[in-house]
């Protein structure tokens, strides 16, 4: 079984941050919470799910809090999220299903990634990123806006 740290970077995520980790705390072995400047509840919320949160000064660059982020993990896979991603329960399996049988010769795992849904909450428009890569490969996150992070082998 390999281990996963999630890393994610926060600003003013009270009303979503604990609906994410709700959905994967049980499913990684370390939780890193980069906090870009928050002055609402969001760290306090993180701490019922991790001790593990940094202060990161905004630069307005999304890849250099995102590559700090990669910098403190420690487990052999790093998956990322943002504050307002959810797993779903069939996604929790897949996703323990994948920690469990993971071959660790695989650099990374694309997952969807969904950029919008209906009213009905339908999705209309998703791709693939890269959400799950190993961290002793060095992925690093490119450019300040729409970030890349630049994934090879």
């Amino acid at each position: 079984m390999v281990s996963i740290s999630l890393c994610m970077i926060v600003k003013n995520e009270e009303d979503s941050i604990g609906r994410c980790l709700e959905t994967v705390y049980q499913l990684v072995d370390e939780i890193n919470i980069i906090d870009t400047g928050s002055n609402d509840r969001t760290k306090e919320i993180a701490r019922k799910y991790t001790d593990r949160i940094y202060d990161f000064e905004w630069v307005y660059d999304f890849s250099k809090a995102r590559n700090y982020a990669f910098e403190k993990a420690t487990k052999d896979y790093i998956l990322w999220l943002d504050a307002d991603d959810v797993l779903l329960k069939e996604d929790q399996k897949k996703l323990m299903a994948l920690k469990m049988n993971l071959d660790s010769s695989v650099d990374s795992v694309t997952m969807k990634y969904i950029l919008a849904t209906d009213e009905y909450g339908n999705v209309t428009s998703n791709l693939r990123r890269n959400r799950l890569v190993k961290r002793r490969n060095g992925f690093r996150w490119i450019g300040a806006v729409h970030e890349y992070l630049e994934v090879w082998g």
